[in-house]
């Protein structure tokens, strides 16, 4: 096995500091030169685009003319679409490497330029479909055997006909993009590029500069102080900045509240559901089946207390593994090779396509000077998956490589099969594929873990899981609820309003088994998903459904296989919903949240077994 390199290389003999991204070798990193090997080469395709856009321009009044000029409207549409994603995707990539870096910074700005031009050039497509007549949009598809791809997707387009401004109205809109992204961009420099965090003292008594990446890691730590001491550096540093973040995500709220009142919406909530047809109740449902089920959270809490010997549990002892003997590392090399173990009961097939993918430039593996922080995968139509990591040598970022593989190979499997109008997948599926490996990683290690503390650590871990992805992340989304719906009655979002809000909901969902510390009340500044709104209630439904599916695949065997498979493969041509109740799971019924919640409560008593 060849040797990791170092997260940390050291500067002087009594410091350390992180490595810039040249300082990491060329086989952690991804491949971005397979999309384009050069500037010139992205901006050959920026030159494409254009006269892509001025084409698709001169179509304008014409859509509707006849079911050819329908078809060959569709057919550029997606032409411009291939393309621009290709460009944005590059160049957002080469910016996520280093956000310090201005040259990435440029070219970044001149691809959200041509996305925002793309999106106001054509704008007028969706108008003038909806100004034809339903019968004739019907026999249109009828005689055009070419124009039966669309059928799905024009249908689509007549459901939110109620939604849809006049064509100025849409260009107009399309226009302001850039502006009303400006908050999300902005946090994100903000946030990436501009925060700096203070050293405080590791395990060892070396100077460490706390980052996004390593904060986790460090709640993780067994020694308390430094836990302490992180938690109160990231979030005392936070505090310094409220007033302006306040500002930044107070904009944010605005934007979506306006865009869902100038398209006809009854609130921002029921504009991003419609956009994925999910019915407002089961964001409802989801809140109330977790609320229901907050008694085994403060059950598992008091656990955690008891068995960490800590009667003052604090918010920053969350995180420490309960079984404090285990030392478990694993360098990446090391997490690869059993993460595609544990996929193999999805068939060879799947397993040899993610390992050539995660031996052929998906993965940016380590975390570098100025990287944005987390993980992700991306990629658009034409390329590869792409994975960003900042991968330390823990469990939890074997657990984090599983995920972000399922996401991939989901994006892989419906690219490959769909048309590029249904090569993507709405976001209410697009945590169950990567959450689904996390569930047979889980499987796969428990089976042969015979170590009583082994096993306890990885129940600790799924309960963790479980606890930060379904619980944690719909306390985030009552969250944004609350948010959107006080400046929806004409609210304020102050830095005061903010800071108590998250900090009641704090206290609901811990303080039955843990102090609910007053710095916590500033985490909502450091949730970078709040500047997409309503987008994190997916995971904990995401969570629900992936472990459903995973108890069919490994129950039921090959039948639950395939129907998993094809639900990677279907991309966006069905609603999300019939996806999901084809592949197994029925996601208008509350019951696969409630069953996860269940599987929490019981893992919670077979831990505390093993831990008496």
């Amino acid at each position: 096995m060849p040797s990791i390199p170092t997260l940390w290389k050291a500067e002087t003999n009594d410091g350390k500091r992180l490595r810039t991204r040249d300082e990491i070798d060329d086989k952690y990193k991804w491949d971005l030169e397979a999309i384009y090997p050069s500037e010139s080469d992205w901006q050959k395709d920026a030159d494409k685009l254009e006269e892509l856009l001025q084409q698709f321009a001169g179509l304008q009044g014409k859509i509707g003319e006849s079911s050819e000029s329908l078809l060959n409207a569709l057919k550029l549409h997606d032409e411009v679409g291939k393309v621009s994603g290709k460009l944005y995707v590059f160049a957002k990539m080469k910016l996520d490497e280093d956000t310090s870096n201005s040259r990435a910074q440029a070219l970044q700005d001149k691809a959200f330029g041509l996305l925002v031009k793309t999106e106001s050039v054509t704008a007028f497509l969706v108008p003038e479909i909806l100004t034809i007549d339903d019968d004739k949009l019907e026999a249109m598809v009828k005689e055009n055997k070419d124009l039966q791809l669309y059928e799905f997707s024009l249908q689509e387009i007549t459901r939110q006909k109620e939604h849809v401004l006049s064509e100025n109205e849409e260009q107009l809109l399309a226009s302001f993009g850039e502006i009303l992204n400006a908050p999300s961009e902005i946090y994100q420099m903000y946030n990436n590029a501009d925060m700096v965090f203070p050293t405080i003292k590791d395990e060892d008594g070396d100077e460490v500069e706390i980052t996004h990446g390593l904060f986790s890691q460090l709640l993780e730590s067994k020694d308390r102080t430094v836990r302490k001491n992180a938690f109160e550096a990231v979030y005392q540093t936070y505090e310094k900045h409220r007033n302006t973040v306040a500002a930044m995500y107070g904009a944010n709220v605005k934007r979506g509240v306006v865009s869902a009142r100038v398209r006809n919406f009854e609130s921002a909530r029921q504009a991003s559901l419609e956009s994925d047809n999910i019915p407002v109740s089961v964001y409802d449902n989801l809140i109330e089946a977790v609320h229901d089920f907050l008694p085994s959270l403060h059950k598992y809490l008091r656990l955690r207390s008891r068995v960490l010997g800590l009667p003052d549990l604090q918010m920053y002892d969350l995180y420490t593994p309960m079984v404090q003997d285990i030392d478990w590392k694993v360098p990446y090399d090391e997490a690869k090779e059993t993460v595609l173990s544990a996929i193999k009961v999805l068939g060879d097939d799947y397993r040899s396509i993610a390992e050539k993918g995660l031996n052929s430039g998906w993965v940016d593996v380590y975390e570098n000077k100025g990287k944005r922080s987390g993980a992700y995968s991306w990629g658009t139509y034409g390329t590869h998956p792409y994975m960003l990591l900042n991968y330390h040598d823990s469990l939890d970022n074997v657990f984090t490589l599983a995920h972000e593989l399922g996401h991939s190979m989901h994006s892989y499997f419906s690219k490959k099969t769909q048309p590029y109008v249904y090569s993507g997948y709405t976001i209410f599926v697009a945590e169950v594929a990567s959450t689904c490996n996390e569930a047979l990683l889980l499987d796969y290690l428990l089976k042969r873990t015979d170590d009583k503390a082994k096993r306890a650590y990885l129940l600790n871990h799924q309960l963790e899981t479980i606890r930060g992805t379904l619980y944690r992340q719909t306390m985030f989304a009552e969250f944004e609820k609350m948010a959107h719906a006080h400046v929806e009655e004409g609210g304020a979002l102050t830095p005061e309003w903010l800071d108590e809000t998250y900090y009641d909901l704090c206290k609901q969902f811990f303080a039955a088994g843990c102090h609910v510390n007053d710095e916590i009340a500033r985490e909502w500044m450091r949730i970078p998903h709040f500047y997409t709104p309503f987008y994190v209630y997916k995971y904990a439904t995401g969570i629900s459904a992936a472990l459903a599916l995973s108890r069919r695949i490994l129950t039921e065997g090959d039948p639950a296989v395939k129907d998993y498979l094809g639900f990677l493969s279907s991309g966006s041509s069905d609603y999300s919903i019939n996806l999901l109740r084809r592949a197994g799971v029925d996601m208008e019924s509350p019951q696969p949240v409630r069953s996860a919640l269940e599987q929490f409560d019981s893992m919670v008593d077979e831990l505390d077994g093993l831990l008496s």
